[in-house]
């Protein structure tokens, strides 16, 4: 097979005109010539830090929709299906990844739970973490989320980061907000990346003392506009990622749009080809193609170097998507789950009135960090309720896998005037997480949730709406397009109840995510993410 093209190598730094010959997956031969052609071939891009889970639909789904932007591989952390599952979790991943063309890189999760605060369907110790790297094809060290753990020199997590070391793995990190001594001993540990800076000086230091850098843009998580100005001072050691996409804006664009956007920055083509191609390949030993005799032809053509107009992806020479279109096969896949808790009444979410005042988490749009505020919340006579004309809701997280009770609290930002919102995709554990005006509405989006044994829901005056994810609560077994159709629908109707955020259920599932400041709410409670303890709910 021969394909003739300006070749963009962004090892040298050059375009030339040329024709490569691919046998059996790999090029085999580059031959320059003179004159030009109409269109250029580059290496594909790599999303150096995503949780699949996120996206909603198995690995084999997302590659079918990652490919038509231009994305090769993946560096994909498997701790959300870990962390319901467990260990065979983690092996359905890989399995459904290798279905694909697409180069799915999974590493071994070091948290699982993040946190001894929550409760997860499973728990992954050290003699996990030896098993999953004996497998083969774990091929790093996942995001060490528990930085408390690693400045305090806990025993299992120190062994976790040792195992790693030892096999000579990349050990992914996950310090929000961590700088100064802090940060040098957690870089000491081993830890070589970050995507959690969100502002530039955080992200500056970080690199200044050796990390590398993913610079994230998420569907809730966006980082790109702080950060990518230290793509110009740390070109080598600077990646893209997008942590966790939600389907519909998988369907929109990948790690395509970052390079577009760095483009239009004056950002260098070469430049960015090195974060969004080289850096990731090298850091974590991909098997990924850039453009050299004896690789794997992993490539894309466009049309333009300005609006990198993807007219094809190629897989192991293959086409793989053309002109918008992905030729990828749909995989069968087989469902896998843990939901064991009965269905909840209204007054499972009734929280006593009180005179106090009350913390309140205060969701911030576009990140998945929290403010804190104190203040009084609107009672009936008896219980605390929401109150939507203030913007304080009642927000609820549900243990998934016990009939427990519900751990109640109260958060700002969310919007919603009417009705209620639900989900078992809420970070990392996957208990049940909801936000309402009543509690009758708030119960209703639960259960639910419940019946389908995994999903989001919408509750409002006239209806209701479900997307089952049968797959641990967190996939769908439908295609990509399908799934993204049905929650671009879900999304619009909880703005249409009055949420003011870009991104209402991505947001929502981040409210659980203790690990992450300042206030969040477990299955045990409100929690302190600062001080990493416990709080009352009243101040």
């Amino acid at each position: 097979m021969h394909i003739s093209a300006n070749i963009v190598d962004p090892l040298k730094s050059e375009i030339y005109p040329g024709t490569m010959e691919i046998l059996n997956g790999r090029i085999v031969s580059l031959r320059r010539e003179t004159g030009t052609y109409p269109t250029f071939i580059m290496p594909g891009f790599i999303d150096a830090h995503v949780h699949i889970e996120s996206s909603m639909i198995p690995p084999s789904e997302f590659a079918r929709l990652a490919v038509v932007h231009g994305t090769v591989a993946t560096v994909s952390d498997p701790h959300e299906i870990a962390n319901v599952v467990g260990i065979e979790g983690v092996r359905w991943m890989r399995e459904s990844g290798r279905a694909s063309a697409l180069t799915f890189c999974f590493g071994v999760p070091s948290c699982v739970p993040a946190t001894e605060f929550e409760t997860a369907g499973s728990r992954l110790g050290t003699g996990d973490i030896e098993t999953l790297f004996s497998d083969q094809g774990m091929s790093y060290l996942s995001e060490m989320m528990n930085f408390p753990g690693v400045l305090n020199d806990d025993v299992e997590v120190m062994n976790k980061l040792r195992i790693a070391r030892e096999l000579k793995k990349p050990i992914d990190g996950h310090a929000p907000g961590l700088t100064g001594e802090g940060l040098r001993k957690y870089i000491a540990a081993g830890i070589s990346t970050d995507h959690e800076a969100f502002e530039y000086e955080e992200g500056k230091e970080k690199l200044s003392l050796g990390m590398s850098l993913i610079i994230r843009e998420g569907s809730a998580a966006k980082n790109f506009d702080a950060l990518s100005p230290l793509i110009k001072l740390y070109p080598d050691r600077c990646m893209f990622c997008s942590d966790d996409k939600h389907p519909h804006d998988l369907v929109k664009g990948h790690i395509n749009e970052l390079v577009r956007r760095g483009l239009g920055m004056g950002i260098d083509l070469m430049t960015l080809l090195k974060c969004a191609s080289i850096n990731p390949i090298r850091h974590y030993g991909l098997d990924v193609g850039l453009l050299r005799i004896g690789d794997r032809a992993d490539f894309i053509e466009v049309g333009d170097l300005k609006r990198l107009d993807i007219l094809k992806t190629y897989l192991a020479g293959v086409v793989a998507a053309e002109e918008g279109k992905s030729l990828l096969s749909p995989v069968a896949v087989r469902p896998i789950n843990s939901f064991k808790t009965g269905k909840k009444s209204p007054a499972d979410f009734a929280v006593p009135a009180r005179p106090d005042a009350v913390n309140i988490m205060e969701a911030v749009d576009g990140q998945i960090i929290t403010g804190r505020a104190t203040g009084t919340v609107l009672s009936d006579g008896n219980n605390l309720i929401s109150d939507p004309e203030h913007d304080v809701l009642k927000i609820a997280v549900v243990n998934r896998y016990d009939d427990k009770p519900p751990a109640i609290g109260f958060i700002k930002n969310v919007g919603l005037k009417k009705g209620a919102i639900a989900s078992s995709v809420a970070h990392d554990c996957h208990n049940i997480i909801a936000v309402g005006v009543t509690d009758g509405e708030i119960c209703e989006a639960v259960n639910l949730i419940i019946g389908a044994k995994g999903g989001l829901s919408v509750v409002w005056d006239q209806g209701r709406e479900v997307l089952p994810l049968p797959i641990a609560g967190l996939m769908s077994d439908k295609t990509g397009p399908e799934v993204a159709g049905a929650y671009a629908g879900m999304d619009c109707r909880a703005k249409e109840l009055g949420s003011l955020l870009s991104a209402p259920f991505m947001t929502l599932s981040f409210m659980a995510l203790l690990v992450i400041p300042k206030l969040k709410l477990g299955d045990l409670g409100l929690f302190d993410s600062e001080a990493f303890r416990f709080i009352d709910l009243y101040a």
